[in-house]
């Protein structure tokens, strides 16, 4: 039953929503200045303005908040760039679209990625944990994705996992660096990007050259067993359409 608070309007579902969200907002800017190992529940309730024990009323523990911050970081990213991917008139530039998006999403959640970026590598397993599974999700979606290309069609699940967390491991960089970049200084931020486009470039240059056995090591003896016939112009190709022209 959601009851009312006379002369408020708020349900009490909403009320609890609301200090809910008090509670990863304080966490979110307590973190700025420590890691979360350091964070305490005291600390976070506080800055909330509520009573200690109210906190179990939203969370199991402080595990469980940091999970749900991770949650909250990457599920508008990930919907944006699959927004990306899956509109036809920029499809043709996947990667460059998914790496300006999350330039733009990276300054619009400051403070998400900052936290993302130091936990990833940070003391608490649980949440190291987690973003890494958030990371492979990408390079899921994405390999999926890069399996509808010419050529990269013929490619085995395992090596499009590869050539998709190459992908989204490059991406990654190009977010931390962004964050440690002058905000000053906007010069800084242009070289990071056109450094990440290289980058992407490079990896996409050698898609021609790899030859997939569909499932079996990719590096097979010269013996392996006869494939498909690819000609180095649609394999050019469709290294061409992963990135943009020079």
């Amino acid at each position: 039953m959601n009851s009312r608070t006379p002369g408020s309007g708020a349900t009490r579902q909403e009320r609890k929503q609301r200090t809910r969200q008090a509670l990863l907002d304080a966490a979110l800017l307590l973190l700025e200045q420590q890691s979360f190992s350091s964070l305490s529940l005291r600390q976070v309730t506080r800055a909330a303005g509520i009573v200690p024990t109210a906190f179990y009323r939203h969370f199991e523990d402080m595990d469980e908040l940091g999970l749900v911050l991770i949650d909250e970081s990457f599920r508008t990213l990930r919907a944006m760039i699959r927004a990306a991917r899956a509109d036809p008139r920029t499809y043709e530039h996947i990667i460059h679209n998914s790496v300006q998006i999350l330039v733009g999403y990276v300054h619009e959640h400051d403070s998400h990625f900052r936290f993302i970026a130091r936990e990833r590598f940070g003391g608490v397993a649980v949440l190291r944990h987690a973003i890494r599974g958030e990371i492979r999700l990408f390079a899921s979606d994405l390999a999926t994705d890069l399996a509808r290309f010419p050529y990269l069609d013929r490619w085995g699940t395992e090596d499009l996992q590869l050539l998709a967390g190459l992908i989204v491991n490059a991406m990654v960089s190009t977010a931390e660096a962004i964050l440690d970049a002058p905000p000053q200084d906007p010069s800084a931020e242009a070289e990071i990007v056109t450094t990440a486009r290289r980058q992407l470039r490079m990896i996409t240059l050698g898609v021609p050259q790899w030859h997939s056995s569909e499932g079996h090591d990719s590096r097979s003896s010269p013996a392996a067993p006869s494939r498909p016939t690819v000609t180095a112009s649609s394999a050019d190709t469709a290294a061409s359409r992963l990135h943009d022209s020079p």
